[in-house]
């Protein structure tokens, strides 16, 4: 007959102390597979658009050099008012991007539907999360190197002269807002990328969505380029990023249907 000592303490209360390791959540493996898998797929497509672009460049041709004549025409508007420039160099530079950006988010899906291609892209083993992303990232992309063209440009232009410490605050700010751009930018190019009167539906989608991105930009790089005397600057930067996520979820939701409906 076996005693139990006073110390000793139960088999099972020993087991379950003993830092044993648990076994493997199989609902936590396949949810770490998924992200896996559909972050390779979207630098697979990220890598393809803009391996297309960097063979052919003109997308970004035009798209630059269409910014850089936009800029110039609101400076011979304005006139030799440099008070007036100075003061209205924010607003030029982000409505120099939202025109640039149409052009260049019309052809996100141009090269694919004119070689009936967009079918072919769904029938892969590929998520269509994955070539939203992908795509999305290639023209934040895309737009981002817009920046250090328009920006210097505008600068000269409109005869501004920031801070050497404020330019990384210029870039950062120009990357939020082109990715504001990109995230509905791509929706709608897929929605309306076998319509023929693309051009003209899609700003009018387009514009009317952006304006929490497009007000927040003008603000922020005023506050950057003419000074932040109240501390305003992290509250508008805040909104920026507020609606970049909020975009970039509901978007990535509502592109698989998009797609499969275009």
């Amino acid at each position: 007959m076996s005693t139990l000592h006073p110390g000793a303490a139960p088999a099972t209360t020993t087991a379950a102390t003993s830092g044993a390791p648990a076994p493997d959540d199989p609902a936590a493996r396949s949810t770490t597979s998924f992200f896996a898998t559909m972050l390779t797929q979207t630098l697979i497509v990220l890598r393809k658009d803009l391996l297309l672009e960097w063979r052919s460049r003109s997308r970004l041709v035009s798209v630059v050099l269409f910014g850089v004549v936009t800029l110039l025409l609101f400076s011979f508007a304005v006139g030799p008012d440099v008070r007036a420039l100075r003061e209205g160099t924010a607003g030029f530079l982000v409505l120099a991007l939202l025109l640039s950006s149409t052009l260049g988010l019309a052809e996100s899906f141009r090269l694919e539907q004119e070689q009936d291609a967009v079918e072919g892209l769904l029938l892969l083993p590929i998520e269509p999360v994955a070539l939203f992303y992908g795509k999305a990232l290639g023209n934040t992309i895309f737009l981002s190197l817009l920046a250090p063209i328009l920006i210097p440009v505008a600068l000269v232009l409109y005869s501004v002269e920031p801070a050497w410490s404020d330019f990384l605050r210029l870039f950062g700010l120009w990357l939020l807002t082109a990715a504001g751009l990109s995230a509905p930018g791509t929706l709608y190019s897929a929605m309306t990328s076998q319509l023929r009167s693309q051009d003209v539906l899609l700003p009018l989608l387009l514009f009317p969505l952006v304006v929490p991105v497009l007000l927040g930009a003008v603000k922020a790089l005023d506050l950057v380029l003419t000074g932040d005397a109240m501390g305003q600057l992290g509250s508008w930067t805040i909104m920026l990023l507020a609606f970049n996520l909020i975009y970039w979820s509901l978007c990535g939701i509502v592109f698989p249907r998009a797609i499969e409906a275009s």
